[in-house]
């Protein structure tokens, strides 16, 4: 097969066989789970922003789209395709269209940015990824703290805003529900009131937010217990620029790959903070990996594997393993010895997408409950035709077609490229066999 460079629009089918280990270097895309929740902040400020490193993945692309047809101006300048910039709505819409708002879980986040221009946010129930039920329980307490009422029905909801709300606004979150924090992050900038937020996840993602705050002028405070935000005066007219991280699961992806094959790769545009949970389970596997400034460096060559057994449990808490590292794990754990176990209550139904596909491939993997299971390496894997039902399946599946005997095929790159503008193009900049498939 002659590796080629896959179009965002290609074929909708990858080849992959293994080959020789993985080496080079490698930038990762900014991170997609940042970067739309810093677009909605962006509408919500009422004034210019500026919004680097912004990757061209379909859900971005998709939420650039709502933006616009809620009334804001968003555009990619041509001498930086990367940057977009955000300029406050003039005109009146009649808000986002509900079909294309379906596409993607994250059109929760335009809420706070529609009652700020609008007073109201209608908006289907979330789409994306089928990989359990979407609750927006905890954004609907949420907004009920602020003052705002909300309806729903079969369709989607409605938030309508509350009339001249004033004071500070405390909320104790039951868990650490990222999409519940950033909500309550955004509402307490739109409308203006300080913000006490207990329980506050604090993922990279989260973070994030609070960085794009200070920098628009907000007092933030983090601990692991509370978060307050409170406002500052400033000048609405200041043009504001934020940065989206680099795609933690993009370099956690690549990594994994990269130490399934045991080659030796520096993976660059990351922070090390956001990939440590992720260094500490390729360490406990046996591998040599390790961050320093933006750049994590896997070093597999050469190594034995130990019979070491992993634990991948899937964490909301600070430090925790983030879940969507937990599917490329499982596809490089079952090349390693020892007895492991993999767990993610948090996306009930990503067990369901991921353990039928890699059983195509030969895998053998025991389903302790729907979203636990347990399986012993190293596992010899055939190649054969599997599917990317979600982002994070895709990406696991291309991981195990570099170990896989033969040739895998990869349909539904549609998920795939949701997530990763083209991850396959990255791997094979590393030297992966992979190449694109014409039905």
């Amino acid at each position: 097969m002659t590796a080629v460079r896959i179009p965002p629009v290609a074929a909708e089918v990858v080849a992959i066989r293994p080959g020789s280990p993985l080496t080079g270097s490698v930038g990762v895309d900014g991170s997609k789970n940042a970067a739309l929740p810093l677009l909605a902040a962006a509408a919500a400020m009422r004034r210019p922003v500026h919004v680097g490193n912004v990757p061209r993945s379909t859900d971005v692309e998709t939420m650039l789209t709502l933006l616009q047809q809620a009334g804001w101006h968003t555009a990619r300048p041509a001498s930086d395709p990367h940057t977009v910039v955000i300029l406050p709505s003039d005109r009146v819409q009649s808000g986002p269209d509900a079909d294309t708002a379906a596409l993607i879980r994250a059109s929760y986040y335009l809420v706070p940015a529609l009652l700020g221009a609008y007073g109201r946010a209608r908006l289907p129930w979330p789409g994306g990824c089928h990989i359990g039920q979407r609750g927006m329980e905890q954004h609907f307490k949420v907004y009920e703290r602020f003052g705002d009422r909300t309806t729903v029905d079969d369709h989607g909801y409605l938030v309508e805003a509350a009339s001249a709300p004033t004071g500070a606004v405390s909320i104790m979150l039951p868990f650490r529900s990222r999409g519940a924090s950033i909500a309550a992050l955004l509402r307490a900038a739109v409308a203006g009131r300080p913000l006490r937020l207990g329980q506050p996840n604090l993922s990279p993602e989260v973070l994030s937010i609070v960085e794009a705050l200070q920098v628009a002028g907000w007092e933030c405070r983090v601990s692991e217990s509370v978060l307050t935000l409170a406002p500052r005066p400033t000048a609405l007219t200041e043009t504001i620029t934020w940065r989206v991280p680099g795609d933690k699961i993009e370099a956690g992806t690549l990594a994994c790959a990269v130490a399934a094959t045991g080659g030796d790769a520096r993976i660059c545009g990351v922070r090390g903070d956001d990939v440590a949970p992720l260094v500490a389970a390729l360490r406990s596997l046996g591998v040599p990996a390790s961050t320093e400034g933006d750049v994590l460096a896997v070093r597999a060559r050469d190594t034995h594997p130990a019979d070491k057994p992993l634990r991948a449990i899937a964490s909301l808490s600070p430090g925790g393993l983030d879940a969507d590292f937990e599917p490329p794990l499982m596809a490089f754990a079952l090349t390693r010895p020892g007895t492991h176990l993999f767990a993610d209550t948090i996306n009930p139904g990503r067990h369901g997408n991921l353990m039928p596909q890699l059983a195509r491939l030969g895998a053998e993997i025991h389903e302790l409950s729907s979203t636990e299971c347990r399986f012993t390496g190293p596992q010899q894997l055939t190649g054969a035709g599997v599917e990317a039902t979600d982002i994070r399946t895709g990406s696991a599946l291309l991981i195990a077609g570099l170990t896989a005997r033969g040739v895998t095929t990869l349909g539904g790159l549609e998920q795939l490229r949701r997530g990763h503008a083209d991850l396959p193009t990255k791997l094979h900049a590393l030297g992966a066999d992979i190449c694109e498939v014409t039905p």
